[in-house]
């Protein structure tokens, strides 16, 4: 007869329908479940109570918490390692794999180790293998054969993963009792509300759990709170997603499904509940053995009878409530076994009344079975850790624990607070909760349930108070006398021949924590690292508190005075592809977006915007793009460079600001005129450029490159958080639109549009900048000529700038002006000579390096990264950026990144290369070694297909050297 089966009714399996089977393999073998069960639910309904082997001495092991808190029902699911597979659903055709083992799981090979443990001491590691020297680099492969969980597929798809971001006033951390009542009081306060939970659906303990000893009255306080949560339209319901980190400023990270969050709130209230402990005693690791909760998980949620006759051991009420559930399932209850005397309370009054044996004042001492609990031990206890002799022997084959708690005070402690032992309670409890954190429910230490919901309603109110600022009304959380009776101080029995198990992931006994001390590590966080007592995956959530007992004993110190070890994030794993994964990037049109489609234009990507590649058939893109550059040298042209970064900088110190961000020199620049804007990092490193245009004495405003506007905008923010100058900088690249008009008869189509500004030679020179109405749109007017020809760039409100594209187009066509897209403005720019940064620079470029010398200002005593270049330049470069023209006019141009080869190695590498329709010859720009970079050297192109081909260094501008067009 199976140990565990089905159960059917309205009253079990909460999380599943029957009416939809789902089919997946076990270690190749056929297995049935239904949706929603997750893959330990589902095995133990087809008999299969085995899950995984342990990690050291690979001991059967079986379901412990049924909620992804332990590592005895971790499996590979496909080339995924390191499921939980109590929390991961099934899926049709899922295969999912036993770890940890050699053979199969119920016969593993390696549970032999258990043979040799003796040899196994703890810490073994530190104190063997490294004698003889050289002995490790034997021992090394077998150790890491043996070692580990699942296994990785270097191979395995690249699966979809992305993130989002989210804003609330009020963050409520746990969807249980406590925190349904945080956040229905948070949000009936008017706040904006987010609730997070892990599980399905909301109502935390009330989902399977008892309240007031009945289940009846458990669903009633679930109902009624969800349904009053999902009536607030301020109160959002996030389930099935977890929060892994609580940083500074109510900063959350959370995972659900695929999709990282990261979360902004302004207040954040923790009801995360508590974690369960172990009783510690002889094969208390046996599958069979779990937590009372996880037995009750099994019953509600997923309809599982978890075993045919159970021994309850507690220490609190909450055995009680899992022996009448147990008892409801059709489990026949041998014991329950509380360590202390007989208890009150409504579920302890209907064990009795229901006639099921309760030994009080007993414990259990050791469990008999290999693959399974077959039999218990009960004695009475007679001192702290003490029994006496001649146990009785229970026949068994589910053991139920609930001896007591910890508070899951991980989130709380990420913030800063610190977890202070209380001996009243025997748990641990939050100090020193940063600002704009609460707590509220176990985590807080309130245990009694009327108590509990009525502080966690004042601490909803509180946190939604203060997120709106309004006076703070929420008291400190009172004592809950009830806590005393919920955790036992020393549920502990050793000394007897089977092993006693502190921590599950580890395979660490009682006797590995006290022997760790003895060795010399008696700090906790010294005892953690040695013993590595809380490293595996539990992350200690049932080793620590045990762990900290036994220290405090060997140590003669009080459980307080040893402390804890420090909580870190993440709260559960996160996978490489969620911190990875793709990042919030819109795609942004410009104003003038949909008059570029009109007009045919082919679109790219730059950046996080869509540009115009070039206006034509994709099938003549050549034949496109020559003709826009020609139509911008021998006319006009007309090109959207909405997409160009904008900065505001305004104040008494602008141009003090200004000359320390850039390499030029701009405290005694001009109003109404531009200069170049070169910036370097610390290192001396190229990572931007653009104009700096003055319109007064305190007002800068400077444009940067599309794609590193934003970092230009984070280093002028980071910068004058150190520099307090009496500025105000804004990233106004949105507010703004743009078009340059370039060519000779740029000036022509200007003047015919009506304008208060001059736009003649003598009062509007080339690097000038002007502000007025043009057309009756007011715009910022910079005379720049990044083409090389008479240009205009013309700024204006984003609103309008389709409205001036409009008008620039109507009024240039008598002038045959012509669109022209970033194609040709690259092939513009190259004739010019001009580098982009990214593309002809690198990571590693200084302005030295790219023969921009001319753009630093020597003099000055201070910009960012001048101390780096300076000492770059007096070290010497070991390349040159250099203009060359290949010397047969029938080779086809280099791409970038094709590489400069001299006598078989690589010298250098092209940066931009292109076929000019000006100069009829392939020209470009390529870093080479300082002895090639002279003009008239020569030097070898390696292109594709392994190709050479020959290359002169020539002087840039390659077009207009004498830049006379550009001062028309």
């Amino acid at each position: 007869m199976k140990r565990t089966a089905r159960l059917a009714g309205p009253d079990w399996g909460l999380l599943i329908d029957p009416s939809r089977p789902v089919g997946f393999t076990f270690d190749g073998q056929r297995q049935t479940g239904f949706a929603g069960d997750v893959i330990a639910s589902a095995l133990m309904a087809g008999g299969r109570s085995l899950l995984s082997r342990s990690f050291k001495y690979h001991r059967p092991r079986g379901a412990l918490t049924m909620a992804g808190h332990d590592v005895n029902a971790m499996v590979q699911v496909g080339p995924e390692p390191n499921v939980r597979g109590d929390r991961h659903p099934i899926e049709e055709g899922m295969a999912v794999t036993s770890i940890n083992r050699l053979g199969s799981l119920d016969a593993d090979r390696y549970a032999v180790l258990e043979n040799f443990s003796r040899f196994l001491p703890v810490g073994f590691y530190y104190k063997t293998f490294f004698r003889p020297n050289g002995s490790w680099k034997l021992f090394e492969k077998p150790i890491r054969e043996l070692a580990g969980l699942g296994r990785l597929d270097p191979k395995a798809h690249h699966g979809y993963y992305d993130k989002a971001y989210l804003f609330c006033d009020v963050l409520v951390v746990g969807a249980g009792p406590a925190g349904l009542e945080a956040a229905i009081a948070a949000a009936e306060s008017g706040a904006d509300t987010l609730l997070l939970d892990e599980w399905p659906e909301p109502g935390g303990s009330l989902l399977y759990g008892r309240l007031d000893g009945t289940r009846a009255a458990a669903n009633e306080r679930r109902r009624a709170l969800v349904a009053k949560a999902q009536s607030l339209p301020t109160l959002r319901l996030m389930a099935d997603t977890t929060a892994t980190g609580l940083f500074a400023d109510n900063w959350t990270s959370a995972i659900a499904g695929n999709r990282f969050y990261k979360i902004r709130s302004r207040q954040t209230v923790l009801a995360t509940g508590a974690f369960d402990q172990p009783l510690v005693f002889g094969n208390n690791d046996r599958p069979g053995i779990m937590f009372a909760d996880a037995a009750q998980r099994l019953i509600r949620l997923y309809g599982i009878r978890p075993g045919q006759r159970a021994v309850i051991v507690t220490a609190n009420r909450f055995g009680y409530d899992a022996a009448l559930d147990l008892a409801d399932a059709g489990v026949e209850i041998a014991a329950v076994v509380d360590l202390g005397p007989a208890r009150q309370g409504p579920a302890a009054d209907a064990v009795r009344a229901r006639a099921i044996p309760v030994r009080t004042g007993s414990t259990l001492v050791e469990a008999r079975g290999k693959a399974h609990v077959e039999a218990v031990a009960v004695a009475a206890v007679t001192g702290r850790g003490e029994t006496a002799p001649n146990p009785e022997w229970i026949a068994c084959d589910l053991v139920a624990m609930s001896v007591g708690y910890t508070p899951a005070l991980n989130l709380a402690s990420h913030a800063g607070a610190r977890a202070v032992y209380d001996e009243t309670i025997a748990m641990h409890r939050a100090r020193d909760l940063p600002p704009g954190v609460a707590i509220a429910g176990a985590a807080a230490g309130l245990w009694t349930d009327a108590l509990a919901a009525e502080d966690a309603a004042r601490q909803g109110a509180g946190a939604a108070a203060r997120a709106l600022g309004r006076p703070d009304t929420a008291a400190v959380a009172p004592a809950d006398p009830g806590a005393a009776d919920i955790t036992h101080p020393w549920p502990i029995f050793t000394g007897g021949k089977a092993k006693d198990f502190v921590d599950f992931d580890e395979d660490l006994q009682a006797k590995d924590i006290v022997n760790t001390v003895k060795d010399g590590y008696d700090d906790i966080q010294l005892v953690k690292r040695y013993s590595t007592a809380g490293l595996g995956p539990s992350q200690g959530r049932h080793a620590n508190l045990n762990t900290i007992r036994l220290v405090a004993e060997a140590t003669g110190k009080t459980p307080a005075a040893v402390g804890t070890t420090t909580f870190r994030p993440p709260l559960v794993p996160e996978k490489f592809a969620h911190l990875a994964g793709r990042s919030f990037e819109p795609v942004r049109h410009t104003a003038m977006h949909q008059r570029h489609l009109e007009l045919g234009a082919r679109m790219m990507a730059a950046g996080l915007w869509m540009r115009p590649a070039y206006y034509g058939a994709k099938a003549e893109a050549a034949a496109a793009i020559t003709a826009e550059v020609k139509a911008v040298r021998e006319n006009v042209g007309m090109i959207d460079v909405s997409t160009l970064g904008g900065i505001e900088i305004r104040g008494p110190d602008a141009a003090e600001f200004v000359d320390r961000i850039y390499t030029w020199a701009y405290a005694k620049q001009p109003v109404g005129r531009a200069r170049y804007a070169l910036a370097t990092d610390q290192s001396g490193v190229v990572f931007d450029d653009g104009v700096a245009c003055r319109f007064h004495e305190r007002h800068f405003y400077v444009t940067a490159t599309t794609g590193a506007v934003d970092q230009m905008y984070r280093q002028m923010g980071w910068w004058n958080t150190q520099w307090r100058l009496d500025v105000d900088v804004a990233n106004v690249t949105a507010a703004y639109a743009g078009v340059n008009i370039a060519g000779p008869k740029a000036r022509a189509v200007l003047a015919t549009l009506p304008t208060d500004i001059d736009l003649s030679a003598e009062a509007f020179p080339y690097m000038a900048v002007r502000a007025g109405l043009l057309g009756g749109i007011p715009v910022r007017i910079l005379r720049v000529g990044f083409v090389g020809e008479l240009g205009y760039e013309i700024h204006c409100p984003s609103g309008q700038g389709e409205a001036l594209w409009d008008m620039l187009h109507e009024a240039g066509k008598p002038f045959g002006m012509k669109p022209f897209g970033v194609e040709a403005q690259r092939v513009l720019r190259l004739e010019k000579g001009h580098i982009i940064v990214g593309q002809d620079t690198d990571g590693l470029t200084n302005p030295a390096e790219a023969g921009m010398e001319w753009a630093l200002a020597r003099k000055k005593p201070f910009y960012v990264g001048k101390r780096a270049v300076d000492m770059q330049i007096a070290k010497g470069v070991t390349r040159r950026l250099v203009g060359f023209a290949l010397a047969d006019p029938a080779a086809p141009a280099p791409k970038e990144c094709h590489l400069v080869i001299r006598d078989g190695q690589i010298a250098g590498r092209v940066t931009s290369a292109v076929l000019s329709p000006s100069l009829g010859k392939v020209v470009g720009l390529a870093y080479l070694p300082p002895d090639l970079a002279e003009a008239g050297s020569g030097f070898s192109i390696r292109i594709e297909g392994g190709r050479m081909i020959e290359a002169t260094v020539v002087p840039t501008p390659f077009y207009d050297p004498e830049n006379k067009r550009q001062d028309l």
